[in-house]
């Protein structure tokens, strides 16, 4: 249960900011305008607040509620800029194109490759194969995993399957190109999860929705 104690602000206010933000390219001055019109003063400093307090924690609920992907992945990193300085969003998807799982690194090496897959399979499952462009430090970790684990991970190597989660990289950076870098690690790690997460909402990997919209499958998260 997410708390919304000690606010000012109603809860499903800073909720429908928090969801404006992540869903569509909307700056934080453009909700704060948005919120004014409906008779609201909420500071754009303080919807940024939000947005960085509550993204983690409603990814963290949905994660809960998320359908297991197939087991057959594409693994890729991307770039983000953050205080002026490129650091590394690792992300999977399966072969269905559900997001699996995501990770912010400050390196691009077989560590950062290695702790990534160990998070995406603790909070996920093992995969059965991992297809994978012609990054040496990805297969590396993968390997590594296997010898470690006592694992069978199979890997394969075509940029052409690899496709898929680079068609994806976009609806993530998207927002990451309107804000023009962020300031810090952790409000760059605060909003990605909260974009990765309503991306996962919009894709349908809710188990048990049943008939409930995206905006109500949000919304519920909350609740």
């Amino acid at each position: 249960m997410i708390s919304f104690k000690g606010f000012n602000t109603p809860k499903e206010i800073i909720l429908q900011a928090v969801r404006w933000y992540l869903a569509y390219a909307l700056s934080y001055r453009d909700i704060e305008e948005l919120l004014v019109e409906r008779g609201l003063q909420v500071d754009h400093s303080t919807i940024n607040r939000r947005v960085i307090q509550f993204a983690p924690l409603l990814e963290a609920e949905f994660h809960q509620r998320k359908r297991r992907c197939n087991g057959r992945l594409r693994l890729d990193e991307t770039y983000i800029k953050v205080k002026g300085q490129w650091l590394y969003l690792y992300r999977a998807v399966d072969s269905s194109r559900e997001t699996v799982d995501f990770l912010l690194t400050k390196r691009r090496n077989t560590a950062a490759a290695k702790g990534f897959l160990k998070k995406l399979i603790d909070r996920e499952s093992l995969p059965t194969l991992i297809n994978i462009d012609k990054s040496g430090s990805n297969k590396s970790a993968i390997g590594s995993y296997n010898r470690d684990y006592g694992t069978a991970i199979e890997i394969r190597q075509c940029k052409y399957l690899n496709n898929i989660i680079e068609q994806d990289h976009r609806f993530v950076k998207r927002k990451m190109k309107q804000t023009l870098g962020f300031k810090t690690f952790s409000s760059a790690q605060a909003t990605i999860a909260g974009l990765e997460m309503w991306r996962m909402v919009k894709k349908g990997q809710r188990r048990w929705s049943g008939a409930m919209t995206p905006v109500e499958q949000f919304y519920a998260l909350a609740s």
